[in-house]
Parts: C-alpha cells; structure tokens; sequence
C-alpha cells in the first residue's frame, strides 16, 4: 500500500473515460474532452512509465462508457453520445487500429460499472436516464449483443467495477440523478447469472472513481461526492 506516483499523460486531457487492458497493455477509450466527447483511444505499457500514445478511434464518440477486456479484446459499452447509447465496440489491444462493432447493450445506459473474467465481460448499473440496478454480459470472445444476467442489490449510477477471475464487485455510486453517494459494495459470481450479494462498504462514500485489479485485490481510487473530490485509495 501507498500513495501514488506520477506515470504519465494521457495524450488528451479528459474525463468520464474508462480505462481496461490486457497483461501488457492500459487501454483509455472516449470520455468528456470539452466542449464534448471523444472518440480518442490511447494505449500505454504497464512496464514502464511515459505518455500514452495514439491507438485509435472508438466506433462512436461519448462519455462514460464502460470498458472490459480479457487478455485479447477491449470492450468499450453504452455511455453518453450526446444521447444515451446502447454501442458495444471493441478493438484488438496487441495492435493499434479503431474500434469496430461487437453487438449492444440490453437497454442503452450509460455511467455504470464493468467487470470481467476471461471470457465475460458484466456491465452493472447506470442510468438510462433513469437509474437503473441492471447487469447484463456479453461473451468477449464471440461478437452479439449483451444478455440479462441480474440485478445490483440497488439502482445507482457512476457505479466502480473491478473483478477477478471469478467474482466482479460494484462499488459505491449515486442512488439518483441527484441522490445520495453510498458506501455499497456487492458482488456477483460472473460464470453464473444472478442477483448481486452484499460484499461490504468502502471507507469513503463516493461515485466516479476508478477502479483496477489483479486476482487478489481491488483497488478503488479518488471520485467525488458531496465535500468535493476525493484521493482516498
């Protein structure tokens, strides 16, 4: 454990972008670049620090999308376009190229949380505009829309995702459009279908933060909620 040091930069200043990757590879795709959203993709290697560079474009620009991987595809799904989509592209992360359609989303949504196993990718929550407790997956390897798999153990938006091989976790979020930020944390088991569980609560109430992990742990880092931003890990 510690505090977190300088990497790099991303080639274009930006927010609401969800970031994936595979064992060499941290892939960011889209986000809020003002006065609207990208499509700007960028790559970097986990190895070594420096500045991200140019992978290339998502199908559709937008704004809190989702994002999953396994150790060959990435997954960017949903977000804002201005409007709210139901888009799932992918891109092939041991090369460089622009992202080409996979399938949708059960309903178009966008601010919810990812999580995924070698060959799942989960997407849980968001809004629709309404807030939603929606989780739907998709097979990563074969190219369809997503299918119903469950529902958060509440609806919320700017929902974290991260995972193991074996469980995803939903952490924290929004209850409204202008709701209360939770501590919540739950799980689901991602080879099956079914409602998530209660897991526990985070330390710090919050939304929008991002989230990693490796087989063994998850980390969730920064956000916001109602005193402002926050840079607990």
């Amino acid at each position: 454990t510690g505090d977190a040091t300088d990497f790099g930069d991303l080639t274009l200043g930006r927010g609401d972008n969800p970031s994936t990757g595979s064992f060499n590879r941290a892939i960011c795709g889209g986000g809020n670049h003002d006065p609207g959203a990208t499509n700007v993709i960028d790559y970097t290697s986990f190895m070594s620090t420096g500045n991200a560079a140019d992978f290339g474009d998502l199908s559709v620009a937008r704004t809190k999308p989702g994002a999953v991987s396994n150790s060959t595809r990435a997954l960017f799904s949903g977000g804002h376009e201005p409007g709210i989509s139901n888009v799932i592209d992918y891109i092939t992360m041991a090369s460089t190229g622009n992202a080409v359609d996979f399938g949708n989303l059960s309903q178009s949504r966008a601010s919810h949380g990812s999580a995924q196993s070698p060959t799942r990718g989960v997407f849980g929550g968001g809004k629709t505009p309404s807030v939603v407790n929606t989780i739907d997956y998709v097979e990563i390897a074969a190219l369809g829309n997503a299918t119903d798999f469950g529902d958060l153990s509440a609806s919320r938006q700017n929902v974290g995702g991260t995972s193991s091989s074996t469980r995803g976790v939903f952490i924290e979020g929004q209850t409204g459009g202008g709701g209360t930020q939770v501590t919540t944390v739950d799980y689901i088991t991602i080879a099956s279908q079914g409602n998530a569980i209660d897991y526990g609560d985070t330390s710090v109430a919050g939304q929008g933060m991002g989230n990693l992990s490796n087989s063994v742990r998850g980390v969730s880092a920064g956000g916001s909620n109602p005193d402002g931003a926050v840079n607990v890990i």
